[in-house]
């Protein structure tokens, strides 16, 4: 089989699909508040072009696939993709990032089709302030899709806290405690400088090292650090002794992972994306419409491959992508 192999001797083994750029939360560090997702059906994959493509990756070495949006859990019949990716030789691992605000109904059904784990986004536990950061969302429904995807037996399950500087910054400690007593992964985020949205995140960004402070301070002598597996994302994880919790942060700005990036990104509307800091994409949309066939378009996606950049840039203007909403690329 062939590997793909990124021009600094990083092997590509991690493809995020984003299903949809429709989300029904509109947190702001994700999407500019008068944004508006007008995407045209005829614009997005099927689910059978995302099949393709998926398969098409699988043969040049991806094994592992996350499902994002948006938020996933919008587009109609999630399962059957799930089903569709799970029967494709060589994927042995399909995540699902959600917000958590449909999942509830469908979590046992969601693993039953092999999406053996998820990552959910929460960024507060008080209701009004989650209510503000999402610009109206419903907390009480997302721990209820926490404790469904506990129930149903998905493992692990990571809770993705993004830490705003004076917005929900004082939350660090009682997010830890949430998830030690839920017995599930907690991991902080910094802020992206994406989008127009990005000046806000460059307003209240709360770096890695403040971050893992606190852990420190609250957790004293508790962490044991975790070496990550080749397919793993960007967190850098410590367990909690004597807890069944893992707790990490990932650091796009002040401490970058650049380095063992693994992964590319296909956005719903078919770019794939090398490098969520820059603007370099092809359209595999295109491609698969055209009536190429699978041998030219893998070597397309090989080539493409080959302008992969060594790291993103999100303190300079070189090649940013400045005008996407993170909303739009699997953020």
């Amino acid at each position: 089989m062939l590997q793909l192999t990124d021009p600094f001797n990083r092997n590509i083994t991690y493809l995020r699909v984003s299903v949809t750029d429709h989300c029904n939360y509109r947190c702001h560090y994700c999407r500019d508040e008068d944004h508006v997702t007008d995407t045209a059906r005829s614009e997005i994959l099927s689910y059978e072009e995302i099949a393709r493509i998926v398969r098409l990756f699988a043969e040049l070495g991806i094994t592992k696939v996350r499902l994002t949006g948006g938020e996933p859990l919008l587009r109609n019949d999630i399962l059957k993709l799930a089903t569709m990716l799970g029967e494709i030789p060589g994927i042995d691992d399909i995540p699902l990032s959600t917000n958590a605000h449909l999942l509830s109904p469908i979590a046992n059904q969601l693993q039953k089709a092999g999406i053996n784990r998820v990552n959910i986004s929460i960024d507060s536990l008080n209701q009004d302030r989650f209510k503000q950061i999402t610009r109206g969302g419903d907390l009480d429904k997302i721990i209820q899709g926490i404790d469904s995807a506990i129930e149903s037996g998905m493992n692990p399950i990571k809770l993705n806290m993004v830490v705003m500087r004076g917005v929900n910054d004082d939350e660090i400690e009682a997010m830890i405690d949430f998830a030690i007593e839920r017995k599930i992964d907690i991991r902080f985020i910094e802020t992206m400088p994406i989008g127009a949205a990005g000046i806000d995140a460059v307003d209240h960004h709360y770096s890695e090292a403040e971050i893992v402070k606190r852990i420190r301070a609250h957790l004293p002598d508790r962490l044991i650090t975790v070496k990550s597996k080749q397919t793993a994302g960007p967190a850098k994880s410590y367990l909690i002794n004597n807890t069944e919790t893992s707790v990490g942060t990932i650091s796009a700005v002040s401490n970058n992972f650049c380095s063992s990036c693994n992964r590319v990104r296909l956005t719903a509307k078919g770019q794939l994306i090398l490098c969520l800091g820059q603007e370099n994409s092809i359209s595999l949309r295109d491609a698969i419409r055209s009536n190429m066939n699978d041998n030219d378009i893998k070597a397309m996606i090989i080539n493409a491959i080959t302008h992969k950049p060594e790291k993103h840039e999100f303190d300079t203007d070189i090649d940013n992508i400045d005008s996407a909403q993170m909303v739009e690329i699997g953020g």
